[in-house]
């Protein structure tokens, strides 16, 4: 399968409640910020918003099964970052995805990666979840 070229940028501005009482991000606030880069990179693939895509393909959701980062140089309240964010590698019901953080000054602070499933209902137990193909239309959606 060919990988995906699909690049999306966010711009995102570090806000008080993003840092810890050392002033600069708290690490955890960064996989936020993930999170909701990778709803915007479905989003722009897809054209419509997670809550449109997720029920016109009949899933619950794509849950993060893996994450990490690595952080190279901090943030603080008031930078403005850009988070570039790709679909790496597609597989049948697993993907994963890599995100950027760059700040103003063009250094990468940090860069987070994911490991997601496409899943829905579990037919034999409508209380959990399973994973279940890609489509190979969304997976074409990412060029």
């Amino acid at each position: 399968m060919p990988e995906p070229t699909l690049v999306n940028r966010r711009a995102v501005t570090i806000e008080w409640g993003d840092c810890d009482p050392a002033g600069i991000v708290f690490y955890p606030r960064y996989f936020a910020m993930f999170d909701a880069s990778t709803a915007a990179l479905f989003a722009v693939a897809l054209g419509e918003p997670k809550i449109r895509w997720t029920a016109r393909h009949g899933i619950v959701g794509i849950p993060m099964v893996d994450t990490r980062a690595t952080f190279s140089v901090p943030s603080a309240y008031g930078d403005e970052v850009v988070i570039e964010s790709r679909v790496t590698a597609f597989r049948r019901s697993s993907f994963d995805v890599m995100h950027r953080l760059i700040r103003a000054d063009g250094v990468m602070g940090v860069e987070g990666f994911e490991t997601r499933v496409w899943v829905g209902r579990d037919p034999a137990d409508a209380k959990r979840i399973k994973a279940v193909a890609i489509p190979a239309e969304v997976i074409a959606a990412f060029g």
